[in-house]
């Protein structure tokens, strides 16, 4: 199957899977290093194959996943998440589930390393990551 990507739509998957990482690092700043979530993070996401390897591996300086708040970073990357789902599902489900699973591995990833566990607010932002991701089975 030949998937179709416009270059807003991968900008819509760069920004979410990026920004999943950056919520989780973002909201694992309070305990820990926020750096390390990144870094572990974003090696998953350049680990990933396929479609979604290529798209991901692309340069891009127009994904904007700055923000004065966690809520605002959030504003962007959780609907992101949920279109990303719903196009490659639309064009490709075997690829919408490759996206799923990398950005679960770069969560896992990032979280992967700290010692004791995630706190509360890593583990809520993950919830809520997912949430997203799934988001698209129920709407479409």
């Amino acid at each position: 199957m030949t998937v179709n990507l416009s270059a807003h739509d991968k900008l819509t998957l760069r920004t979410a899977a990026y920004g999943a990482v950056t919520l989780l690092s973002a909201a694992g700043a309070a305990g820990g290093s926020p750096h390390r979530i990144a870094t572990d993070g974003s090696i998953a996401l350049a680990s990933a194959t396929g479609l979604v390897g290529h798209v991901l591996a692309e340069k891009s300086t127009s994904v904007d996943l700055g923000g004065r708040s966690v809520a605002e970073i959030a504003d962007r990357v959780l609907p992101a998440l949920t279109e990303s789902m719903r196009l490659l599902a639309a064009q490709d489900p075997s690829e919408a589930d490759n996206f799923r699973r990398t950005v679960v591995v770069a969560l896992d990833a990032g979280v992967r390393t700290r010692q004791g566990g995630p706190g509360p607010a890593v583990t809520d932002m993950i919830d809520k990551i997912v949430a997203a991701l799934d988001a698209a089975e129920v709407t479409a």
